[in-house]
């Protein structure tokens, strides 16, 4: 089986994926690569990993290189489009060939619902992507956000035709029986947000819980990790309402180091709304065994947590704050929540696991027979 999977340049939240295909298929999987990386992201400290692969095939670097990627958009068996130009894969969706969009939402536009809808360029990339082949039957949909099926639904498209997908970390191997006893040593509950500064991550909701608990008498702290145009208007609060012994704003810390923030924390709170698509970072508290408290409306969180069963999701303020609260008095319960998350990630939301289920997925829909993959990703939505 012969696989291509084009987006834009190869990110940390894709190479465990990636290399597992590489282990499965050898020289029959390979990653397109359609831009360079953004300078910004070089800036973040994140690495050129298009340079590091042997399997990436870098459309933008020359003509070479770019008919490459066109001829395995005509002979590759399966192809996943992440982000790519379309005149790439055109001839393949001409011709009907087995193809696999891989989108998030529909219904969120980060210029705004109107403002999208009415610019002609946008909405003719629309059509061009998933309007103008909507009736192949080779052309499905991997969702990496779990409201992604129900908003293409709704229009009509890829109906029936949807799996459960999303990114997939590096995961760092724990005793975790260990690492949760080191951290109810902590002298105060510790509770940690990493997030950009910026308003539909609401910074502000993690003051609002943090003055509410400290009018409240419990004893915590909480780390807030991350910068955006909103860090300064949170610091200048934390001073205004006195919040310095239980707020710490760290600031930007390097990616590489926001795991150890995570591993000495019991308790990860996510707080973005339904314009975060999929926020990698409860991948990275649940391996590294926090117990989490997420909004149900961030794009991984009905993926990942099982409510009640490997963390907690809320609806609103007063759900989040009923719901942290829970966890700071039941030690019992925060144990249970961090095992759980720390087994889940490791073992089922993992790139081994996502590339042994997606080649069985890919395998059932080339030959029309039963899917046997039941849970997690490349399950039916």
């Amino acid at each position: 089986m012969k696989v291509t999977f084009y987006s834009n340049f190869l990110t940390h939240h894709q190479t465990s994926f990636c290399n597992e295909m590489y282990k499965r298929l050898g020289n029959d999987f390979k990653f397109v690569s359609t831009v360079k990386i953004f300078q910004w992201r070089l800036d973040l400290g994140f690495e050129d990993l298009d340079q590091k692969y042997d399997y990436v095939v870098r459309s933008y670097e020359s003509e070479e290189q770019y008919n490459e990627a066109k001829r395995l958009a005509m002979e590759s068996d399966v192809v996943i489009i992440g982000s790519t130009t379309d005149e790439l894969i055109e001839e393949r969706l001409k011709l009907d060939k087995l193809t696999f969009r891989y989108r998030a939402r529909v219904f969120i536009f980060p210029d705004g619902f109107w403002k999208t809808v009415l610019d002609k360029d946008k909405m003719q990339l629309f059509w061009n992507r998933h309007i103008k082949y909507r009736k192949n039957e080779n052309l499905y949909m991997l969702c990496a956000n779990a409201y992604g099926a129900n908003d293409f639904n709704k229009l009509g498209l890829y109906k029936g035709k949807t799996y459960k997908w999303g990114y997939f970390l590096e995961n760092n191997i724990y005793d975790i029986d260990k690492l949760i006893e080191q951290k109810e040593k902590n002298e105060k509950m510790q509770l940690i947000w990493v997030a950009r500064f910026i308003s539909w991550k609401h910074p502000e909701i993690v003051l609002k819980l943090a003055k509410n608990l400290k009018a409240q008498g419990y004893k915590f702290n909480i780390q807030m990790l991350g910068t955006g145009k909103l860090e300064e208007k949170m610091r200048n609060r934390v001073k205004k309402e006195k919040l310095e012994d239980v707020i710490d704003i760290v600031g930007q810390v390097p990616s590489d180091k926001v795991k150890g923030y995570m591993e000495k924390a019991n308790i990860f709170i996510g707080t973005s709304d339904s314009y975060e698509g999929w926020g990698a970072v409860i991948n990275e508290s649940m391996n590294a065994g926090c117990a989490i408290v997420a909004n149900e409306k961030m794009g991984s969180v009905p993926f990942l947590i099982g409510d009640s069963d490997n963390g907690l999701m809320y609806k609103n303020y007063q759900d989040l704050e009923n719901k942290v609260k829970q966890l700071m008095e039941n030690k019992e319960l925060r144990t249970s929540y961090s095992k759980k998350a720390y087994n889940y990630i490791t073992t089922e939301w993992t790139g081994a696991k996502a590339a042994e289920n997606i080649i069985e997925m890919f395998d059932s829909v080339l030959n029309n027979t039963e899917l046997k993959v039941k849970n997690g990703p490349a399950s039916r939505t």
